[in-house]
């Protein structure tokens, strides 16, 4: 790393940061997402138990209907974690399909007969979502306007493309292998926006301690490479850290928390990427065009 030029290599980022949100986009348009039933509303399964089971139980009966993923919950008189009532939230269902997968559940896990089968609406309907959407964009223009005073417009707008960039990349991730889109999933979003934002401002931070004390024949490249270096350890340190606990909880947590700990897992490592190899590289390029046009002013005149 002492002797690795990052920015040096920024045609290399740049082609592949532009490979990654091209191939992004083309799964998003091409294949769309799959939301879940907190968009598009479902069916809740009632169902009674000849004996108490658990929740575990259950979902690996849902595993041959592909409904794994589906919110589960004890309702009536439990004990502990078993209970002989249980509540299934999954995707719209036939009475057809409904009396399918209780034969497939009640083979796998004991005889169990239906309460009832109800349709219900989207948790987060259209209006939420369209107020999610707008409260994300009024986040990134104060998110622009906080950077320009405390840096720069030209480091503003280098984080917050880095932040699109690590945004693009997990849709891309969700939509090319069609998972689930669902609440936890916009919350997830959130805490990567977050981190990448948190990571451009430590090495743009340093970037500005360090414009004081490089001298004045230094490059901008030169400066960002500095700054990059002295805040690489601390990079590393803290990606290591989230994602030992984020690789836990996808690896060994459970069903319900897999997609929401894979936009974490996906998001950290670009953001970590994009922070410390996008968004300095576009901070020089845009500074090293400036002083270009700014040198040969002169001469067209």
């Amino acid at each position: 790393m002492k002797n690795f030029d990052i920015v040096g290599h920024r045609k290399w980022w740049f082609c592949l940061s532009g490979l990654l949100v091209l191939i992004a986009l083309i799964c998003i348009i091409v294949k769309g997402f799959n939301f879940g039933i907190d968009f598009t509303g479902g069916t809740i399964l009632d169902l009674k138990f000849a004996q108490p089971v658990t929740v575990a139980q259950v979902r690996t009966g849902l595993e041959q209907d592909g409904l794994q993923s589906s919110v589960i919950q004890l309702s009536g008189d439990t004990h502990e974690e078993s209970g002989k009532e249980v509540i299934i939230r999954t995707r719209s269902l036939s009475s057809e399909e409904a009396q399918t997968i209780t034969s497939h559940i009640s083979a796998k896990v004991g005889k169990a007969e239906i309460n009832r089968v109800e349709t219900v609406g989207a948790v987060i309907g259209s209006e939420v979502t369209r107020n999610t959407i707008l409260n994300v964009g009024l986040s990134f223009t104060i998110l622009i306007i906080y950077m320009s005073i405390r840096f720069e417009h030209r480091i503003a707008f280098s984080a917050i493309a880095a932040i699109v960039h690590d945004i693009i990349v997990v849709l891309g991730v969700f939509a090319l292998f069609h998972l689930e889109i669902d609440a936890s999933f916009l919350a997830a979003i959130l805490t990567v926006l977050g981190y990448s934002m948190n990571e451009s401002v430590v090495i743009f931070d340093r970037i500005r301690e360090n414009i004081h004390t490089h001298r004045r024949t230094d490059s901008f490249k030169v400066l960002a490479n500095d700054s990059i270096r002295q805040t690489f350890r601390r990079s590393c340190y803290t990606l290591t850290t989230v994602l030992f606990c984020v690789a836990s909880l996808y690896f060994f947590g459970g069903e319900t928390t897999k997609n929401f700990a894979l936009v974490m897992l996906v998001g950290f490592i670009s953001g970590a990427y994009s922070s410390i190899c996008v968004a300095t590289s576009l901070w020089v390029t845009w500074h090293e065009h400036s002083r270009s046009r700014r040198n040969e002013s002169p001469d067209k005149e």
